[in-house]
């Protein structure tokens, strides 16, 4: 799956530079976003528990969930955040509040609930979040002030598609896993467990996206110079300089890695919890 769709996402992106055609831009667009995000939860549905965790279901928290995350996740944040220094954290607590929202509701009438199909399902929910997210990206950075770029656009599907395994779908597989387990005669109950986990996530999901100034903020503590802490002192952005360019991006993805490597062990301690479970 993931191979034919690559070989087609290549000749989609060769076929517009070569003809300049800008009706293929969707095709690019969608298949650049969804790639990633399709092919892991279609891994994730051949390692299901029970038999109620269908295709059609599993399409269903994709597609509805994905959608429900992006457009609730846009309201909150439009009219609850504003600029400060919990921004990332306020992004955190609501999109990783509308995912696990929407898995709860869209899940509400199964009878069989695993921590196992939990999983899954969260994932289902947290790849349509990212799909439709990178794909929102994606023709954003397609349109610039020269006019449209390709390269801009492909890019970014390229940034986003790697680290996509380690985003969203991580997350709230996560949040499904503890929400599944903590069900009650076919009830879900919010426990203490849920709620930690809840913090957590959106901890890791703020330090995600918050990697960047994070990054410079130490790159500028370890190599700043004067001129830049005086602009800091009076409000104003500071770039990296040439020479601090090669730290802060090390700091940037040392720090992402790190995050993943949390989330990835977190999620992996819950499939061993999910196998051993009678």
């Amino acid at each position: 799956m993931f191979g034919v769709g690559l070989v087609l996402w290549v000749l989609s992106a060769v076929v517009i530079y070569l003809t300049g055609n800008p009706n293929l831009i969707p095709t690019l667009v969608l298949l650049g976003s969804f790639l990633v995000p399709v092919t892991f939860v279609a891994w994730a549905f051949e390692r299901r528990d029970s038999g109620e965790l269908t295709a059609d279901l599993v399409f269903r928290t994709f597609l509805v969930g994905g959608v429900l995350g992006v457009l609730g996740a846009s309201v909150l944040e439009t009219y609850l955040l504003y600029p400060s220094p919990w921004l990332y954290g306020g992004v955190g607590l609501i999109e990783e509040a509308v995912k696990l929202a929407a898995l709860a509701v869209l899940t509400r009438r199964l009878t069989v609930r695993s921590m196992r199909d939990g999983m899954i399902l969260g994932a289902a929910v947290g790849f349509g979040f990212s799909a439709f997210e990178s794909a929102g990206y994606a023709l954003t950075a397609l349109f610039t002030p020269q006019g449209l770029s390709l390269s801009d656009l492909v890019t970014t599907e390229l940034l986003r598609g790697v680290l996509a395994p380690v985003g969203h779908g991580l997350w709230t597989a996560i949040l499904g896993g503890i929400l599944f387990a903590a069900s009650r005669r076919g009830r879900f109950v919010i426990t203490g467990g849920l709620v930690a986990a809840y913090v957590g996530v959106s901890v890791l999901h703020a330090l995600w996206d918050s990697m960047s100034t994070i990054a410079l903020v130490v790159t500028l503590l370890l190599t700043g110079r004067p001129w830049q802490y005086e602009l800091l002192l009076h409000g104003w952005l500071v770039a990296p300089t040439g020479a601090q360019v090669q730290l802060y991006t090390g700091l940037n993805w040392i720090g992402l890695a790190v995050i993943a490597v949390i989330g990835l062990a977190w999620l992996t301690a819950l499939a061993r919890r999910s196998t051993a479970a009678p």
